[in-house]
């Protein structure tokens, strides 16, 4: 097992890492609309957390060589339903065809004050 941790994703903000490499897949923890430069939640509507929720992923994933592209399974946690539509119009011009597997749940609560957490696994095998 190796950590995965890089400056230009928010560092984890419990005993948690970034990600972990474990053999032939990338684990990313759940990552939030977090600038990574000032460690402040981003002030935006749910696509422009979506987008930097998503650019946090990225950023994790290429600390490992890997990119989006390679995600086989995305977990998408949404504080409103009410928002599923705008979050999936981001998450559809970030991801790429063959879309990962995915899930998206309406939780109560989040660790921090955000409206979208999104955690994936991504292949890490050279194809």
């Amino acid at each position: 097992m190796e950590e995965l941790s890089t400056d230009d994703a928010p560092p984890s903000i419990g005993p948690f890492s970034q990600g972990i490499r474990d053999g032939d897949k990338i684990y990313v923890s759940g990552q939030g609309p977090i600038d990574p430069e000032t460690g402040d939640i981003i002030d935006g509507d749910v696509r422009e957390q979506t987008e930097r929720t998503l650019e946090n992923v990225e950023a994790v994933l290429a600390s490992a060589g890997k990119s989006l592209d390679d995600v086989v399974k995305a977990t998408v946690f949404v504080m409103d339903m009410d928002d599923y539509d705008d979050i999936n119009d981001v998450y559809g011009e970030y991801m790429s065809d063959p879309y990962p597997a995915r899930s998206a749940v309406q939780v109560a609560d989040l660790p921090v004050d955000i409206d979208v957490e999104i955690e994936v696994v991504a292949s890490a095998t050279d194809d």
